[in-house]
């Protein structure tokens, strides 16, 4: 899952029962100075398996949140615009925040106010039910579900949503399902190279759906974690009519959640108004409390960080989805006595790394050079030190099952400001002293400070950087160019769920390159896809998490496509009039399903 630009929390996704994390707000206390950011045995929680929920578990109406009362107008400040409102696109963070407003999929998760989580059906009765060893999983549509038009949600909707990321024009999204329907990497489009546009079908031995209540997968190998992949946004229902626009449909979605987009204005704003034929009893997760959301883009996080620090007017009901705390501004917030109390904070599942693109740097011992002129420390420090980040050494999560820690091949953790002297060695025996290195880094406050400390160490370690600002909204669309013309870049990635099948697979297989997919580094390399086929077919969990450990080790150690940054951290402002606030798990932000307008 990727994050945002900036801070890049995408996603994902899937962090799992970690009660610590379930925080209604945390402060710092009245300017003690004491740290009380979340540390890696909080993260640790999160890579536990999140259990799958039953049918009764996965009845509506969600649980009521205490002292929730209907009505007002809920304020977002976000500084990124919508890239994309067609859910199969929808994979950052920001986006993933809006998904759990509009839309509906069969699964969801489902967290109490502990931080227990569990995998329960949302569109659906449960979790869904396995079989023939888990080659088959069988799913049954609930009573009384339907888009906003008022149309039922049938299992033909079901499978066109399936069938409609085959097509060509669908290119950012998850691609765990079609894969597991019909080949590895980008091989799975050709089982249905135009989608369904044309009225053609998977055939029923791979997806059927014998009634309108029920839906079939059927799969070659078993894939005992679908149920979690179908949680992600991408996977969103999206109707088999002609209001499905192909590629327009990521103007004008039809929306099946609580709320419905009422007007969209790119790069300016959004409204988010009820929507009267979503069912309450019929979602075990979602809240309608607000009358509305008001979305507006390009707050910075300072902005955004003042206006929720001085809590005036429409302020009071504001929050941001995925803004952050300006980290300048952290010990100024931690230390505020009304804005301290108005926090929330949780360990991300994200892992910010400087990508390499192999295509354009093939010599490993200039990818070496790379990863130790790194500055992590002050790339920590510009992002809010030890609560907006920790410095890394891999690229496992801790949050992901298979973290070890204190892992440090390039000994980022020894020498967190970097090693030039080590970087001008490897460049010397290369003979690339001076080599040209074209950077790229989004136009954000936070990303244009870390240009000046990334570009000033590789400087130092002898390369000649060419700095190229980008567009934040468009970051991960410029990025996933297979020819994105740039040498290096950061990008940010978390696991879909506590897995390594959903870092190692979509980032490092080589079989996936291709625009938008999430091989930021274009990496080939024989080992590695060989080692993802045969750790799938591995039914002992506890192997199989050994097993991408030394994978973990191989790609990091032997390729080194990507240098380790930093982990992230969480540190979000609210208004002092919502209510509702807490940190959703599997969201990696606050929880925008329970929030409501205080009187």
């Amino acid at each position: 899952m990727k994050t945002l630009s900036t801070r890049r929390a995408r996603a994902v996704i899937v962090a799992l029962a970690a009660g610590s994390l379930a925080l209604t707000g945390c402060s710092s206390g009245g300017g003690t100075g004491k740290d009380k950011s979340q540390t890696d045995q909080d993260a640790a929680a999160q890579s536990k398996v999140v259990p799958l929920g039953t049918a009764a578990q996965s009845q509506g109406p969600a649980a009521p949140v205490a002292g929730a009362t209907p009505g007002g107008t809920i304020t977002v400040y976000q500084r990124d615009s919508f890239n994309h409102l067609d859910p199969a696109q929808m994979y950052v963070s920001d986006m993933r925040q809006l998904a759990k407003l509009i839309f509906r999929g069969l699964t969801t998760y489902k967290q109490d106010d502990k931080g227990h989580q569990t995998l329960v059906g949302d569109l659906a009765t449960d979790a869904g039910k396995m079989s023939d060893g888990g080659k088959t999983w069988t799913y049954t549509l609930k009573d009384g579900i339907t888009f906003e038009d008022g149309q039922p949600i049938t299992s033909k909707d079901i499978r066109h949503t399936i069938e409609r990321t085959y097509a060509p024009f669908i290119t950012e999204g998850p691609t765990y399902v079609q894969q597991w329907l019909s080949g590895a990497g980008s091989a799975y489009r050709k089982a249905l190279p135009d989608g369904p546009y044309k009225g053609d079908h998977l055939p029923k031995s791979v997806l059927d759906t014998p009634d309108d209540k029920t839906i079939v997968f059927h799969f070659d190998k078993p894939q005992t974690q679908l149920p979690y992949a179908l949680a992600q946004a991408g996977y969103s229902a999206v109707p088999d009519s002609a209001k499905d626009t192909k590629d327009s449909y990521d103007v004008k979605p039809v929306c099946a959640g609580p709320y419905k987009i009422a007007s969209f204005k790119a790069g300016k704003s959004m409204e988010l108004v009820r929507n009267p034929k979503w069912n309450p009893k019929t979602d075990p997760v979602r809240q309608q409390y607000p009358d509305g959301y008001s979305i507006s883009f390009n707050h910075q996080y300072s902005d955004y960080t003042k206006r929720l620090m001085a809590d005036q007017g429409v302020d009071k009901t504001a929050i941001g989805f995925s803004n952050l705390v300006e980290p300048s501004l952290t010990r100024q917030v931690l230390t505020d006595g009304s804005a301290s109390k108005r926090t929330v904070q949780g360990y991300a599942v994200y892992v910010w790394q400087m990508n390499m693109n192999m295509d354009r740097i093939k010599d490993k011992r200039i990818r070496d050079a790379i990863t130790y002129a790194m500055p992590n420390a002050q790339i920590v420090r510009i992002n809010g030190g030890s609560y907006g980040g920790e410095n890394a050494g891999g690229l496992f999560s801790p949050t992901v099952a298979g973290y070890e820690k204190g892992y440090d091949p390039y000994g980022k953790l020894k020498k967190p400001n970097g090693d030039p002297e080590k970087a001008k060695q490897l460049l010397k025996e290369a003979g690339k002293e001076g080599m040209k290195l074209v950077y790229a880094y989004a136009n954000t406050e936070i990303r244009q400070q870390e240009a000046v400390a990334i570009a000033d160490a590789l400087g130092k370690a002898g390369f000649n950087v060419q700095k190229k600002e980008v567009d934040a909204a468009s970051w991960y669309q410029q990025m996933s160019k297979v020819d994105n013309g740039y040498d290096i870049y950061m990008t940010g990635w978390g696991q879909d769920w506590a897995d390594a099948s959903t870092v190692i697979p979509p980032s490092y297989d080589g079989r996936t390159i291709s625009d938008g997919a999430s091989n930021y580094s274009h990496v080939r390399d024989k080992h590695i896809s060989d080692e993802i086929d045969k750790i799938q077919q591995m039914t002992d969990a506890k192997k199989q998490t050994e097993e991408w450990q030394k994978l973990h080790h191989y790609i990091v150690e032997k390729v080194d496509p990507a240098s380790p940054i930093y982990f992230t951290k969480v540190l979000q402002l609210y208004g002092s009039k919502i209510g509702g606030i807490r940190y959703n798990i599997e969201a990696g932000y606050l929880d925008v399903n329970t929030l409501f307008v205080k009187k």
